[in-house]
């Protein structure tokens, strides 16, 4: 009985398989251990933009920072407003791009 307990909590269509999963993809992204490591509610906001835009860098490296500051209007607006409460980017800034693409 326990075998089959712990076969189905780890089927495809449970919510532990789901969340394992979903560890393991973003593993990587969540373990970056620099000294300008940004925080985990960073990376959680902007995994998405990560893997869309920059994950030929790798995470933890100088070149991602560059590469997502350079895709600044790409960027969804949950990323964007973490990196602006951890300090990485003024919501100046932030409003000086937006004009600068409305004109």
């Amino acid at each position: 009985m326990s075998s089959q307990m712990r076969t189905s909590v780890f089927s495809p269509r449970s919510g532990a398989f789901v969340f394992a999963l979903s560890m393991v993809a973003t593993a990587p992204f969540i373990w970056a251990t620099s000294a300008d490591a940004v925080s985990l509610r960073v990376k959680l906001a902007c995994s998405r933009d990560y893997y869309a835009l920059c994950s030929q860098y790798r995470s933890d490296s100088p070149e991602v920072r560059a590469c997502m500051r350079a895709a600044g209007e790409k960027l969804s607006s949950r990323c964007i407003n973490a990196l602006v409460q951890a300090g990485e980017v003024s919501q100046a800034e932030v409003t000086a791009r937006a004009n600068q693409l409305r004109h």
